[in-house]
């Protein structure tokens, strides 16, 4: 069987392609000083486990003999994990945005032996289809133009480059006045889909991070609108698809406006940041649907992705058996079958049809209120509740038995730290011993493998930690130590982020700008050192 350099690493990722007949490198100074030495381009490929459309266009062109063979003649090949390596990522997304508007993985960029790239996009069909350039065709005139054009290749990636200097470059001081937070509440308020919350139509990310700022503002000005909106958003999502019902814990993002359709793969980062607006809504309302939710997302966490150690896993693809969401649907006769007599309430409430809801199969979600069905039923809105737990239990088993979707085992102190916190704020409201063990566990962990001195790496595999961490591994560990700290009030957690704040402070502050840069002053050095001024899917 044919391997390539891939084979070394250890993130799983890069070893879903340590099979491809590409000659693969990982980043590294090998990779880059062959291109170097041979004067040939890179062609870089960006992606991360749990990526359907990675998958789709590894499959394509990167298992394609004839494809190998020519990227292998022409083009150093590199692959990259961009949840190893975000600054990596963040430097040729912002690259992608400006050569064509929006970024997405896998992200496909062609650059010149020093870096500097000179081609970009996404995913690529392997044949030129629809009208859009097949990846075939792409590096086939990509390496003629390396050959016969140099100069334009030159020219295309000092412009590429002078842009994105422009990107990490803020000129103006600015104070954050309440002027500022009336406009960006305003905005997100138009933005947001007054039928089935959220903010855009489709494509739908959950965007925990706006959730708490309009919680915020709501309490800052008094306006109930902004808090009403947020809590519209947080039911509609709870009872839609993009949160496994039965299982626990949110999908991706929804492919409709309704929550509806997930795509399927589920990330340790949203499991962590979701709980939270969720603690902040129980904390609002006292309403009690809240705390399901959130318990069942914390739950589904401890049960399936948390380590022997204390450690909590990245992520799970959204393919099983190489078929998107398998694993989750359902058919009603099977449920049926499950259930019997009960089978009438369940389907009732979660919306299970003959025909069903999504490809002939039923993703189950809720539209009705539990006095409907028990109305329906003749029974107490108790004794519906109880029959759908059960329900719920018999169908977690079942599924249980089912081929799960591949695990992403791999370890990463920032999102680790996300879900410590997760977990601190879901002990505050429940007083669930099991949350506040899991969080301080997890903070052992860290310490014990992840902590050198007072340097954090990043990621942590099959014994081995490696990469120096970035602001986010500081700043959200930090973070982390500290929620648990105003719980515990043991001075271990206070010293221990005390330690790595001054860290931080040492080699990550930019004097100049004011500003963290995303790497220390001691990490490599890449075309740019990256800054991450704004909310994406992290903070």
């Amino acid at each position: 069987m044919v391997e390539n350099n891939l084979i070394h690493e250890t993130s799983p990722y890069l070893l879903q392609h340590a099979h491809n007949p590409v000659d693969w490198y990982a980043w590294n100074d090998e990779a880059l000083k062959k291109a170097k030495d041979e004067n040939k381009p890179i062609f870089l490929s960006i992606g991360y486990s749990s990526c359907h459309w990675c998958h789709v266009m590894a499959h394509e062109s990167f298992e394609n003999d004839e494809v190998a063979k020519f990227m292998n003649e022409n083009f150093v090949n590199i692959k990259v994990d961009r949840e190893e390596r975000p600054d990596i990522d963040d430097i040729y997304q912002k690259v992608c945005q400006i050569a064509t508007g929006q970024g997405g993985w896998p992200l496909s960029i062609f650059l010149t032996p020093d870096q500097k790239p000179f081609y970009v996009g996404t995913y690529f069909p392997v044949l030129d289809s629809y009208g859009r350039p097949g990846f075939g065709s792409i590096c086939r005139q990509l390496s003629q133009a390396w050959k016969e054009k140099p100069k334009d290749i030159e020219k295309s990636a000092e412009n590429f480059l002078n842009a994105l200097h422009k990107t990490e470059t803020v000129h103006t001081p600015s104070k954050l006045e309440k002027i500022i937070l009336d406009e960006a509440a305003m905005n997100l308020f138009q933005l947001g889909d007054a039928t089935y919350g959220g903010f855009g139509s489709a494509p739908k990310f959950p965007n925990a991070a706006n959730i708490s700022f309009l919680f915020r503002y709501a309490e800052l000005t008094g306006l109930s609108k902004f808090n009403e909106f947020a809590l519209k958003t947080l039911n509609k999502m709870a009872k839609g698809g993009i949160f496994d019902q039965i299982g626990g814990g949110f999908h991706r993002y929804s492919t409709d406006a309704k929550w509806l359709v997930p795509h399927f793969e589920k990330m340790l980062y949203d499991n962590a940041l979701i709980p939270v607006n969720y603690v902040e809504a129980y904390q609002i309302t006292k309403d009690p649907f809240y705390l399901e939710v959130l318990q069942k997302t914390l739950d589904f966490v401890l049960r399936e992705m948390t380590t022997p150690e204390g450690g909590f896993y990245s992520a799970y693809d959204a393919d099983s058996e190489g078929v998107e969401g398998k694993f989750y649907v359902w058919k009603k006769s099977e449920i049926k079958e499950i259930l019997g007599s009960d089978a009438d309430i369940f389907c009732l409430f979660y919306d299970v049809t003959d025909g069903g809801n999504w490809e002939g199969n039923t993703i189950l979600c809720n539209n009705l209120n539990i006095s409907t069905v028990a109305f329906n039923f003749g029974k107490s809105e108790q004794e519906i509740h109880d029959i759908l737990n059960s329900c719920a239990e018999k169908l977690l088993k079942v599924r249980s038995t089912r081929i799960s979707p591949g695990l992403d085992d791999k370890i990463l102190v920032s999102w680790n730290s996300l879900m410590i916190t997760a977990f601190a704020k879901g002990y505050r409201v429940t007083g669930d011993q099991r949350y506040l063990s899991a969080a301080k566990d997890c903070i052992s962990f860290i310490e014990k493998n992840l902590l050198v001195g007072e340097k954090l790496q990043r990621t942590y595999k099959n014994n081995t930690a490696k990469i120096d961490g970035y602001l986010e591994d500081y700043s959200y560990f930090i973070n982390a130590l500290l929620d648990v700290f105003e719980i515990e009030s043991d001075q271990k957690y206070l010293q221990l982020s005390l330690n790595l704040a001054n860290y931080l402070l040492e080699h990550f502050w930019d004097s100049d700008a004011n500003s963290f840069f995303m790497t220390s002053d001691n990490h490599e050095k890449l075309i740019i050192r990256p800054k991450s001024n704004y909310d994406l899917s992290l903070p």
